[in-house]
C-alpha cells in the first residue's frame, strides 16, 4: 500500500513556522516584543507541516522548554511574569508619547491593561 500524496498546504505550513521562529527569536532578544507566543504557534505550525521541524525547535534549549511549559499548561515563572508586566508598561508608556489622539492613548493604556490583567490573574505562576 503506497502512502497517501503530501499536501500541497504541507510546505506553507513549514514556511509559516520559520517566520514565526525567526520572529521568536527576535522578541528573545528586543524588549517589548514577546517571543514564547510566536515559539507556540512555529511549533503548532510545524507539527501540521513537517513533525521533524517541530522536533528541531522543541530541541532547542530555551525554546523547547518554554513551548512544552505551554502545552502542558505549568505557566511562567513570577520573575518572567514581572519582566513581561515590567516591558508592557514601559512599551505603552512609549507609544502613549507618539499617539497624538487622546481616545487612541486611552484605547492603547486599556489593551496593555488587559495584557497585564491577562499575565496576572489567569496564566499560572510556576514556583521553582
Amino acid at each position: 500500500m503506497t502512502p497517501p500524496p503530501a499536501s500541497p498546504v504541507r510546505p506553507l505550513w513549514v514556511a509559516l513556522g520559520f517566520v514565526l521562529t525567526g520572529l521568536g527569536f527576535l522578541g528573545l532578544v528586543l524588549p517589548g516584543l514577546p517571543g514564547t507566543v510566536w515559539f507556540v504557534l512555529a511549533a503548532a505550525c510545524f507539527a501540521r507541516g513537517n513533525p521533524k521541524w517541530e522536533a528541531w525547535l522543541l530541541s532547542r534549549p530555551v525554546v523547547g522548554d518554554l513551548v512544552r511549559d505551554y502545552r502542558e499548561g505549568r505557566g511562567m515563572p513570577l520573575r518572567a511574569k514581572w519582566i513581561a508586566c515590567t516591558c508592557i508598561v514601559m512599551a505603552v508608556g512609549f507609544s502613549l508619547t507618539r499617539i497624538p489622539v487622546v481616545i487612541g492613548q486611552v484605547a492603547w493604556a486599556l489593551v496593555g491593561l488587559a495584557g497585564i490583567l491577562y499575565i496576572s490573574l489567569r496564566v499560572p505562576t510556576r514556583r521553582a
